[in-house]
């Protein structure tokens, strides 16, 4: 176990730092700091599996898991300028949305982890991250789901806007999936360079 504690130790940290910037919004309320940190857990999880397999992965999914219901609570009782930093169906849809495209990324991964090197963690980061960002917008955001907490009002997320405000128009959730999963495709491309290169160590280290 001792081995996997510096994938528990980032994945934790990724999980914690994103619901913080998750808070502050930028790009003219198209995205967050949040977008920008959350994908490096694809990596943190790739890393764990290359190195050290299906399950010690899926063991630094679970504590992110667990972290990320934590932080989920904690959100619940900050009362923000429009109530709860995070709701019911935010944290919900967080869950759901990691969980499964974590584990997810790990099965693809290890269909793959015979092929070139930035197959796996490419191809599994890329999927996973489609799978958690149409899980999380849905859940969170979509109108057709308010009966998963009918107090919470999400119109303001289903209003007709121009995609980054110049693109066609769609309901305002389904631009902020976009914009997100665009930025996950972006890092999942540059998480290449440090895989590369902490895969190398860590196997160099446990020889």
């Amino acid at each position: 176990m001792t081995r996997l504690l510096p994938g528990v130790f980032a994945m934790a940290a990724i999980v914690v730092t994103s619901n913080i910037l998750v808070q502050h919004v930028i790009a003219g309320g198209w995205l967050t700091w949040g977008a920008f940190t959350y994908p490096f857990a694809f990596l943190v999880t790739d890393v764990m599996n290359r190195v050290y397999g299906m399950g010690p992965a899926r063991r630094v999914i679970y504590v992110g898991f667990v972290v990320g219901v934590i932080c989920s609570l904690i959100g619940t009782q900050i009362m923000g300028e429009f109530g709860p930093l995070v709701t019911l169906r935010i944290a919900v849809g967080s869950g759901i949305a990691f969980l499964t495209a974590q584990l997810l990324d790990v099965v693809i991964f290890s269909k793959l982890r015979d092929r070139s090197w930035w197959t796996a963690p490419l191809t599994s980061s890329v999927i996973g991250s489609a799978v958690d960002t149409g899980l999380f917008f849905t859940i969170a955001f979509a109108g057709a789901l308010t009966f998963v907490e009918p107090g919470n009002d999400v119109s303001w997320a289903n209003e007709a806007r121009a995609l980054f405000d110049m693109g066609p128009v769609m309901p305002y959730w389904v631009g902020l999936a976009i914009a997100d999963y665009g930025v996950k495709l972006g890092i999942a491309l540059v998480a290449l360079i440090p895989f590369r290169i902490l895969v190398t160590k860590l196997s160099h280290g446990a020889t």
